[in-house]
């Protein structure tokens, strides 16, 4: 389903899909996401909170511009003034998927904040060392940072991409670890795949019926050949329901892991109109 470009070496690059710090906005409009951050009397209060790095870019000579997954605030988008000086506060430098606490400045109005430290906790080594870790932990970032909107928090979400991440030690636990991440960040941005009702009825979807379509407009199955559709094996689809009810994939053909990742990763493409250059790089031998 995917048809992707061969990606990157081993290199955790500053900018993942493109140079263009612009992200794309999702077809269909969410509620809004709440500003963070206030004052009091004028002075602004540090926020202080544990984040994962999906981007940065080089500011200047010692400082970055930094896109970050905060567990309690959202994505925040910050300046880190000497952030690559040796003995500075920000353990020599932000790299892209690595997790720590950030503290920062958050002023309305502005679109950059200031963030003042930068505390390493956890650099997920195998990212670093094996290539089919990074370009699924390089897809990974992608979608986090281009499905979600700033300030908008989703503890869940934060939680299981660190857990995604940490699974990748493993060799082999790339396409699960990939699955379930992908699956709780349409639940958590509101896109959940209707898996059991029949989206165009509302009734439910009959058995033994195979293949199954699957519309990314209407975001579900429906049973008749539906022309927008896509062909769903039922081996798929029970497996996407096992992992909604958080049964994981301990038992599924690898065959079928790949079925489903490629699925959620072409629904994501859909909401997104572009089809990210990660894609390419986790599913290359489509």
């Amino acid at each position: 389903m995917m048809r992707g470009r061969c990606g990157p070496e081993v290199v955790m690059a500053g900018s993942i899909s493109a140079a263009k710090d612009s992200r794309h906005q999702l077809r269909t409009p969410r509620a809004g996401a709440s500003a963070r951050g206030s004052t009091y009397r004028g002075v602004v209060p540090p926020l202080t909170d544990q984040a994962l790095c999906l981007r940065h870019w080089d500011f200047s000579e010692t400082s970055q511009t930094v896109s970050l997954l905060t567990r309690e605030h959202g994505v925040l988008r910050g300046l880190a003034k000497g952030a690559r000086r040796e003995r500075g506060r920000f353990s020599g430098g932000i790299e892209v998927l690595t997790r720590g606490q950030v503290v920062a400045f958050v002023k309305p109005g502005r679109e950059l904040a200031n963030l003042s430290e930068w505390h390493l906790e956890e650099t997920f080594r195998a990212l670093r060392e094996r290539l089919t870790a990074n370009r699924v932990g390089l897809l990974m970032a992608d979608l986090l940072h281009h499905m979600l909107t700033d300030s908008d928090p989703h503890p869940a979400l934060f939680d299981a991409a660190v857990s995604a991440l940490r699974r990748l030690k493993t060799p082999g636990n790339e396409a699960p670890a990939l699955l379930q991440l992908q699956w709780v960040l349409l639940v958590e941005t509101g896109y959940r795949p209707e898996l059991d009702r029949d989206v165009e009825t509302g009734d439910r979807l009959p058995d033994g019926v195979e293949p199954l379509r699957f519309n990314p407009r209407r975001g579900g199955l429906v049973a008749s050949s539906d022309p927008e559709g896509w062909g769903v094996r039922r081996a798929t689809v029970d497996l996407l329901r096992r992992v909604a009810a958080g049964e994981g994939t301990a038992e599924a053909e690898p065959a079928t892991v790949t079925r489903a990742n490629r699925l959620l990763a072409a629904y994501c493409r859909e909401l997104l109109g572009t089809e990210l250059p990660s894609f390419g790089w986790a599913f290359d031998d489509a």
